[in-house]
């Protein structure tokens, strides 16, 4: 098979291309500079010049291919309304070249919460916008309907001793104020995988995925943030401190809400449906305390 790869340069995708070339499938990833196409070359794949704001790059690199998956996103979150729109016309963009052919596409999204327990792949978020202006779910789901071979990985905190998630900005943070905190308890949990696990599940939802399949990349179900800012803690040599929901929103800026959630999540159906188990160790804490971020 031959897959269109936006993102294929990324912290997820530059795992992925390798995966799916050891799996005999050939690889057109989306290359936004010279740097990233020569890069791409040099793993085995071809380069395909554009970005997700050229909508013609991206038409026609799905156009010659057999499969996209879409992993890229800016996570600028300062212009997060604007990054998740163009994302949305992305997905959108793409879909319409794949409508009627059934070759798949595989689009990357974050986690919705169901308070109080486990979110797992059945939970649907919400239809509308609702706490977040990224949509990309919904927008692959929406376009089964159109005749689009669609599903979505639900991405957690992925992670490797160079980057950890949200927690690779907690850490900006905390070496910028001196002190690493969490709020109220810390007891609220975050989902987590190895970005090296990552890899196969992509693979395995182009390769057996369903349409309207919702797949989780999880290892870790639920790890406390308490547990996090301490490790940031001892990595930094500063201390760490709680806050109240009121403090953390000026201590932390747009990361407050996240680092206020609750979010922890299963992948049980996603290894019952598609024979995916991650095995990559060392887990989110242990890649955290050897960070590369706290070398001098």
């Amino acid at each position: 098979m031959r897959v269109f790869i936006t993102g294929a340069t990324g912290f997820v995708g530059s795992a992925i291309v390798p995966e799916l070339l050891n799996a005999g499938h050939q690889v057109l990833g989306l290359a936004r500079s010279d740097q990233g196409a020569k890069s791409l070359i040099a793993a085995g794949a071809e380069a395909h010049r554009g970005d997700l704001k050229d909508l013609e790059s991206l038409r026609h690199g799905a156009a010659m291919s057999d499969g996209v998956i879409h992993a890229a996103f800016n996570h600028d979150f300062s212009k997060f309304a604007e990054n998740a729109e163009v994302d949305r016309r992305a997905i959108e963009v793409i879909g319409e070249v794949l409508e009627g052919s059934d070759r798949p596409l595989i689009v990357t999204s974050g986690l919705p919460l169901t308070p109080d327990r486990l979110t797992t792949e059945d939970d649907v978020p919400p239809s509308g916008l609702g706490e977040t202006p990224r949509v990309s779910e919904q927008m692959a789901i929406s376009m089964v309907a159109r005749g689009v071979r669609a599903s979505v990985v639900r991405m957690s905190q992925a992670h490797n001793r160079d980057k950890q998630g949200l927690a690779t900005y907690m850490i900006e943070i905390a070496r910028e104020k001196g002190i690493s905190a969490y709020v109220g308890t810390g007891l609220n949990r975050w989902s987590a995988v190895h970005r090296l696990d990552v890899a196969p599940l992509y693979r395995l939802a182009l390769e057996q995925g369903s349409a309207g399949a919702r797949y989780h990349a999880i290892a870790e179900e639920g790890v406390p943030v308490r547990e996090i800012a301490e490790a940031i803690g001892r990595g930094l040599k500063i201390p760490v401190v709680a806050l109240s929901p009121e403090e953390a929103a000026s201590h932390f800026g747009w990361l407050g809400f996240p680092v206020s959630m609750d979010a922890p999540a299963s992948s049980a159906l996603t290894q019952q449906r598609l024979g995916w188990h991650p095995t990559e160790k060392p887990g989110f804490i242990a890649d955290l305390e050897c960070s590369s971020a706290f070398e001098d």
